[in-house]
């Protein structure tokens, strides 16, 4: 551990974040960091969604008995959001409630292991995926971003979320399988993987696909 600077601050929860002035917050630190210098390498979630089930698949570790009958709808979502991908920045991708603290002035971004470049809004996506918000939370979290309201922009956080439970629902394997930390990561995951499964067969899907599509062909 490198520790460079106690902060004097209390760690969020997931019940913070369901709030209209601390996403406020969170929106406005994001678009500081996201406004900030380039770090050196590259974030991808898709990427390291065929990573992890690569790792997963040749070392024999357990996954959802259906995971990969979703792979098809993954990267349809895939291809739309690269399509419409907005310029990368500086991003922290791993922003849990657990990873933002509150000195009681300004937030305090922390644990930047998955930090790197990415689309911004998949680090408003990730965050509410995190929390498991609700849709108008999101909505809020988006418009409090960009200053004003979007369904394109919203609709992209919403996919950006769902692939990130499905992969991080990989990690969870992979950590289940090697970690020697006393945590049920495998819980940890399904409870993410139920959330996503969910998700792929919702009505709104492809909703959010035509939104986001629609978007790139104006």
């Amino acid at each position: 551990m490198l520790l460079i600077e106690w902060i004097d601050g209390r760690t969020l929860t997931d019940a913070d974040l369901d709030d209209p002035v601390q996403l406020g917050r969170v929106a406005a630190s994001c678009r500081i960091l996201h406004a900030g210098p380039r770090f050196v390498g590259d974030f991808d979630i898709f990427d390291a969604q065929r990573r992890y089930l690569r790792i997963v698949t040749e070392s024999g570790f357990r996954m959802p008995q259906d995971y990969l009958s979703f792979g098809r709808t993954a990267r349809r979502i895939e291809q739309v959001l690269r399509a419409s991908a907005r310029p990368a920045a500086p991003c922290h991708n791993d922003l849990l409630a657990a990873n933002i603290l509150d000195d009681g002035d300004r937030l305090r971004f922390v644990d930047y292991e998955y930090s790197g470049n990415n689309d911004p809004s998949f680090e408003l996506g990730n965050i509410w995926s995190e929390a498991a918000l609700d849709v108008d939370r999101l909505e809020h979290l988006v418009a409090a971003y960009l200053g004003r309201s979007s369904a394109r922009e919203t609709a992209r956080a919403r996919l950006f979320g769902l692939i990130a439970k499905y992969a991080w629902t990989l990690w969870a394997s992979i950590q289940d399988a090697v970690s020697d930390v006393d945590f049920d990561y495998w819980q940890w995951g399904m409870e993410k993987y139920v959330r996503a499964r969910e998700e792929f067969a919702g009505r709104d899907l492809e909703a959010l696909i035509s939104t986001v599509g629609e978007s790139i062909r104006c």
